[in-house]
């Protein structure tokens, strides 16, 4: 197993990696799973915990912006 510590520009180029849209996530999950450096891979699996806890907040607002729709719509029908 490699120690060696990543350089910032290293974190910085694998951010911009990660962040492509699908060739990103495919390394994301590579490096996640095997990387031989520990400094990598524990990065990737906080940026896939990252988008996770995005896909949430993004999935919360969603529902809220739905149920909001919804009420809207039911008191306007009721108002009629």
């Amino acid at each position: 197993m490699d120690n060696k510590p990543l350089s910032p520009w290293a974190y910085f180029g694998l951010e911009i990696l990660y962040s492509i849209p699908i060739v990103g996530f495919i390394f994301l999950i590579c490096h996640a799973i095997g990387a031989v450096n520990i400094n990598k891979r524990n990065f990737a699996r906080s940026f896939f915990c990252f988008l996770i806890v995005i896909l949430i907040f993004i999935g919360i607002m969603f529902l809220i912006g739905s149920a909001s729709g919804i009420i809207n719509a039911i008191q306007s029908a009721l108002s009629k």
